[in-house]
């Protein structure tokens, strides 16, 4: 079976990338999930895995070569004993990979022919939203067999760790077959869909045919995909423990069974099994051990990515009548709990709280209310008034603004701020406001506008939720006085805002103590104590509260 390679959509916006690199060439066998090459786009550059196991038979693009999103780029043949390595047809020997070559010259690609040439079908495959990532689960199909379908128009809505997004058409075309169900989980990688482009005399498959299974393609399709079957003995997650395509293949293949796997220690990051790892294993047994030995733990903890987590807090007994209800918790809340364990067991919490007179700010929005919202379009909340003072106060102690990389602390350039949005199905969600210390109360009100909506309406892109040095949250919203809210790691330190309430207090008037009504808040900051000191701490809060009671009109420029 021949296997396309396409260029991968690591965004919405994306519309290319650049092969830096091939870590592999023709005729070089391939494992599935094994990194082929490295890619750059205005994004991000990352590795690309294969999709499945075989051995390269054709690279359609050269290194340094800018492509398309979903065109062809390399083929593999999945059938070892049907793949006989050949040279080019000019017979000349050729290195088995792409040697470079002068800028003015067309770099010659090598190949391996198939016995026939795939013609007008495009593999849709499940993207790669995030290096971490190993799967997305399809949410719900935009499109059926038999719809036209234009480029960039969007194809279906997926869910991964990381975020919830629609996922665009790589051509124009017509949907001939839909290879994944709703709601399943697909590894990244796999053909999802096929769609026809051109005049390929294709019939796409009916739509309720296409829904209850795969569907083979008819005489007029000359390209085959195979059908990858997931290992059944070895699920992707398993107590919260994390297990790769390729280490679920190598188990499978010589059965071994996931309690055998449990147990043993992974020298990946979480403590997840690699390769090397399973492989070990699998010797180990050969010889009559059944333990691998004990991995050697690094001595420093590197910064993980948000939202990548391993289950590590203990599951209790719970003892519930027949009147209860008893409610599975969704993906989205699973991984909050995992996230907010995970970092309690990490960061050594403190909390400190003061409390701020807004009365010149409260006069202030009220005032410019109507006049933002005819320019902007949205209305003026307070949020992006919290976020400047945040702002002022991480710019007068830019040690706050830190994260911890095992024995060093990495201080943060610029400040990319993380607002904690609440979604309409009682989720969180902190999409960041990248470079926030160069917006004023405008860009940040736009940016953070911007990010809400697109975050309640599932159309983030998971840059938008990465990359946060410090956080802000309004528990304010919801009627409470103040928090102590849990740092969002790799973050050490996050910003809780409360309610504003009208109470009378105590102010000096020409030497006289006076009771006054005054619009009041407490503002709290949780901090990881290893790397931010109390004093610290307390300076930067009281800086933060500072700037809040300085928003008037004759400070504030909206």
């Amino acid at each position: 079976m021949i296997i396309d390679i396409v260029m991968p959509k690591l965004g919405e916006s994306l519309q290319e990338g650049t092969i830096l690199k091939w870590l592999k060439g023709v005729g070089d066998r391939v494992e599935r999930d094994e990194m082929i090459m490295e890619i750059s786009t205005d994004k991000v550059d990352t590795e690309v895995p294969s999709p499945n196991s075989g051995i390269i038979v054709k690279i359609l693009a050269a290194e340094n070569e800018t492509v398309e999103v979903g065109k062809k780029i390399a083929e593999i043949e999945t059938d070892e004993a049907a793949a006989v390595i050949t040279s080019q047809p000019d017979t000349k020997e050729e290195p088995p990979s792409p040697a470079p070559t002068p800028a003015a010259e067309t770099p010659k690609l090598q190949e391996i022919k198939p016995a026939v040439e795939p013609a007008g079908i495009v593999d849709v495959v499940m993207p790669k939203l995030g290096e971490s990532l190993q799967e997305g689960t399809i949410i719900k199909w935009l499109k059926k067999p038999g719809d036209a379908i234009g480029r960039d128009e969007m194809l279906l809505e997926i869910s991964t760790d990381k975020v919830d997004t629609e996922v665009p058409s790589p051509v124009e075309g017509t949907i001939y077959e839909l290879l994944a169900a709703e709601n399943e989980t697909v590894e990244v990688g796999k053909v999802i869909a096929k769609i026809a482009t051109g005049s390929t005399g294709v019939v796409a498959p009916t739509a309720s045919t296409a829904a209850s299974a795969p569907i083979q393609s008819p005489p007029s399709v000359v390209q085959q995909t195979e059908k990858i079957e997931p290992s059944a003995e070895i699920p992707s997650k398993s107590g919260g423990r994390f297990y790769s395509p390729l280490v679920r293949s190598i188990a499978k293949e010589n059965n071994i069974s996931l309690a055998e796997l449990e147990p043993l220690k992974g020298s990946g990051a979480d403590g997840r099994l690699n390769k090397a790892d399973i492989l070990t294993y699998i010797e180990n047994k050969k010889q009559g051990k059944t333990t691998l030995p004990a991995v050697p733990q690094p001595t420093s903890i590197a910064v993980r990515p948000p939202m990548e987590i391993s289950q590590t807090s203990k599951s209790y007994p719970v003892t519930y009548g027949e009147e209860d209800e008893v409610i599975p918790m969704d993906r989205v809340r699973q991984l909050i709990a995992e996230h907010m364990v995970y970092s309690k067991q990490t960061s050594a919490h403190v909390t400190s709280v003061g409390e701020a007179d807004v009365t010149g700010m409260v006069k202030l929005r009220t005032k410019f209310a109507p006049e933002f919202l005819k320019r902007e379009g949205f209305k003026l909340t307070f949020t992006p008034f919290f976020s400047k003072s945040v702002i002022d106060g991480i710019k007068a102690f830019p040690m706050v603004n830190v994260s911890v990389d095992g024995k060093n602390i990495v201080r943060h350039k610029h400040i990319h701020l993380s607002v904690a949005t609440a979604l309409e199905d009682g989720n969180l969600i902190v999409p960041v406001v990248k470079n926030a210390d160069s917006l004023g109360i405008t860009g940040l009100a736009r940016a953070i506008s911007d990010l809400a909506g697109r975050a309640r309406s599932k159309k983030l892109n998971p840059d938008d939720i990465q990359g946060g040095t410090i956080a802000l949250t309004n528990v304010g919203t919801f009627g409470t006085l103040f928090g102590t809210p849990i740092i969002n790691q790799p973050q050490t330190a996050i910003i809780g805002v409360g309610m504003i309430t009208k109470r009378p207090v105590v102010r000096n008037f020409n030497a006289e103590d006076v009771i006054v009504i005054r619009d009041m808040m407490y503002v709290s900051i949780t901090y990881d104590h290893r790397v931010i000191d109390g004093m610290l701490a307390g300076k930067c809060l009281s800086a933060i509260i500072k700037s809040l009671e300085g928003m008037d009109e004759s400070s504030v420029i909206l």
